[in-house]
């Protein structure tokens, strides 16, 4: 069949497949985490070899992907999605095939770059194909995706490498992204970059002051979750005393929620995406401050997990879209950035929680998050009146939705 088809495929359609190319990324992400243990003793190897898995996808979202969407800037959308979903495919089927140790470390960090590279084209793909005022709903859709992984893709994921081995898992990923390259082929339309805008000014735009300010925010909001997060078992356990079945409908909740928040966070973005960010990061560290003031009430820390992932994730669309904005010409470098910003957010929370936890005690893992959100807090505060640069020296017509 002809991609003429993508020509004539609504815009339901096309966010369609975005979404669930985000999900079989952000499946292939967490997966390791579901199956740590398998992978250590199928490959002979300790549980923190094993983690290194995860710390080298993270090194090719946060490195790797803003480097491919530099490269690829210039090309069309379209050609992008096709050929990264086609690395992301053939990448993960290199664990089945081949199950050696340093080639899989070596193939989660191409796994992770291309991931990078898919969430900056997808994104600036849905907001091509929606109006203007729906630019941010679009976005939210697509990152929607990856907060689905975590609340359906994860378990199942895990489920299947329980009963089939841990091969099976990456196999079934594949499977998905192979689903998703062939609807992609047939139904995602051209989406060229706006003005073809040179290496080193992609550089200058996407890395100006303005945008750093954003993407800090948005690492103090992932570091703060994840500071909490990356603890949740041990703190309900030792706080509350929530063990067993209980704890995963938690961990359930939360993924809900993430899944929830990012749909909704994309509405917000359309309507006000300064304010969204203002909002969400209070809402976020009164969550936070929620589970340590009452964690050792069940329900009341059910319900703190649920804002967690609400107003966690609720941001993230209202990042993603005034990040684009205030890059300008530099948005489709920048459109990856986000993504690396949460990816440093991840890692320097759980670092900054377990180093908290060692000096006073598995509660202070949540103080420490709290504390990172209210700095987030700050942080939009002191953007709020930030615009984006002049789009008219540039050339490039400015969105009404991006700028909000």
């Amino acid at each position: 069949m002809s991609p003429i088809i993508g020509a004539r495929a609504g815009a339901g359609i096309v966010l369609t497949v975005l979404f669930t190319g985000a999900f079989a990324m952000g499946c292939a992400e967490m997966l390791v985490m579901g199956i740590i243990d398998l992978v250590a003793a199928d490959l002979a190897i300790s549980i923190p070899a094993a983690g290194v898995l995860v710390t080298a996808y993270a090194l090719g979202v946060a490195l790797g992907g803003p480097v491919l969407a530099l490269i690829t800037a210039p090309m069309d959308r379209r050609g992008v999605l096709v050929a990264t979903t086609a690395l992301f495919v053939l990448l993960n089927l290199v664990p089945v095939l081949v199950p050696d140790y340093r080639l899989l470390v070596a193939t989660r960090v191409g796994v992770g770059a291309a991931q990078g590279l898919f969430i900056a084209a997808a994104l600036t793909a849905a907001a091509g194909v929606v109006p203007p005022e729906r630019a941010g709903r679009a976005m939210g859709t697509v990152i929607s995706g990856f907060a689905a992984a975590s609340a359906v893709g994860l378990p199942l994921g895990t489920l299947v490498g329980q009963r089939l081995g841990w091969q099976a898992s990456f196999l079934a990923i594949a499977g998905v992204g192979l689903a998703v390259l062939v609807a992609a082929y047939l139904t995602l339309p051209a989406v060229p970059a706006a003005r073809r805008v040179r290496a080193r000014d992609q550089v200058r735009h996407a890395l100006a002051p303005r945008v750093l300010a954003v993407l800090a925010l948005c690492c103090l909001v992932f570091a703060g979750v994840q500071s909490a997060l990356t603890y949740l078992v041990p703190y309900l356990g030792g706080i509350a005393e929530v063990s067993g079945s209980a704890v995963a409908a938690f961990l359930l909740a939360f993924g809900v929620a993430t899944t929830v928040g990012s749909a909704a966070g994309g509405r917000f973005a359309d309507v006000h995406a300064v304010r969204t960010l203002l909002v969400g990061t209070v809402g976020l560290t009164g969550s936070l401050s929620l589970l340590y003031v009452f964690g050792a009430h069940a329900v009341v820390a059910f319900l703190a997990v649920i804002g967690i992932g609400l107003f966690a994730m609720g941001l993230a669309p209202a990042v993603q879209t005034r990040v684009m904005s205030l890059a300008g010409p530099g948005g489709a470098l920048a459109a990856s950035l986000p993504a690396s910003a949460a990816s440093g957010g991840d890692a320097a929370g759980a670092l900054l929680g377990g180093l908290a936890i060692d000096r006073w005690g598995i509660a202070a893992a949540v103080v420490t998050g709290t504390v990172l959100a209210a700095a987030a807090v700050t942080v939009s505060l002191a953007t709020r009146h930030f615009h984006p640069a002049p789009s008219r020296a540039e050339g490039v017509p400015a969105s009404p939705a991006l700028a909000a």
